[in-house]
């Protein structure tokens, strides 16, 4: 399982590279598997599907490995963030097959670290991450979860923001944070890091406009410490109530 980082192929880790390089196989996504150079898909058999076929390509890739095939399995940002690891070895787990069959599993960056980095260091005090998709995990659990983490002062990320059947979450989740937080609070707003279009704003809690939002969008709702120092989004650890500027 393969973690192929934000985009960017200069974000695409060494250990990737060489994964991709050796194997016979590659299955995914194919939003990303069309992330992956033309060279490194050559001469290669491709295994890629649409949204919700995540089981299809584990079972696929699964199948083939035991077959003594080298098999790929990638994903976005990290594989283990919401992404395939976990499901893949969930499938090898469940066909017993773990004695046959070699997992190993190559860390990319997540999104949550590429868009924390074009917003500057938001992330430098202790968050939470809630994916706001209720396909898996009922809205309900979600909202609890909002509702801790925000009670608790997380700076939180929240991943898959919108779709296009799932177009309210956004607004709710900012309700609830906006229930523990001042409307003046930092929210950065990330879309398509290190891809194409890539655009990232910070502003206000209540000014947060849920359509400028879609699927490839991150969101970052800053804590009750959280500054915007110029253009850039900053959480302070605390040095300076520890230690003086010299």
């Amino acid at each position: 399982m393969v973690g192929l980082g934000p985009g960017d192929p200069a974000l695409l880790a060494t250990m990737a590279l060489e994964a991709l390089r050796a194997c016979e196989v590659i299955v995914g996504y194919t939003t990303y598997v069309g992330l992956i150079s033309k060279e490194l898909l050559a001469c290669k058999e491709v295994l890629s599907t649409g949204m919700r076929r995540e089981l299809d390509r584990a079972v696929a890739a699964v199948d083939r490995a035991a077959q003594g095939r080298d098999v790929v399995v990638v994903s976005s940002g990290d594989a283990g963030v919401y992404a395939m690891a976990g499901l893949v070895l969930e499938c090898v787990d469940r066909k017993g097959l773990f004695a046959e069959i070699e997992c190993r599993i190559v860390p990319g960056i997540p999104a949550l670290c590429a868009a924390a980095a074009l917003l500057g260091a938001p992330l430098m005090h202790d968050f939470a991450s809630i994916s706001l998709s209720d396909l898996l995990t009922p809205w309900e659990l979600i909202e609890q979860r909002l509702e801790a983490a925000a009670g608790a002062d997380f700076v939180i990320v929240l991943y898959n923001p919108k779709s296009r059947r799932r177009t309210d979450q956004l607004a709710r989740a900012l309700t609830i944070i906006g229930r523990h937080r001042d409307g003046s609070t930092p929210v950065g707003i990330v879309r398509r890091a290190y891809r194409p279009d890539q655009s990232a704003m910070v502003g206000r809690l209540d000014e947060v406009n849920p359509d400028d939002v879609d699927m490839t969008t991150i969101c970052l709702a800053g804590n009750s410490r959280t500054e915007q120092l110029g253009e850039w989004m900053v959480t302070p650890r605390g040095y300076f109530e520890k230690y003086e500027l010299k």
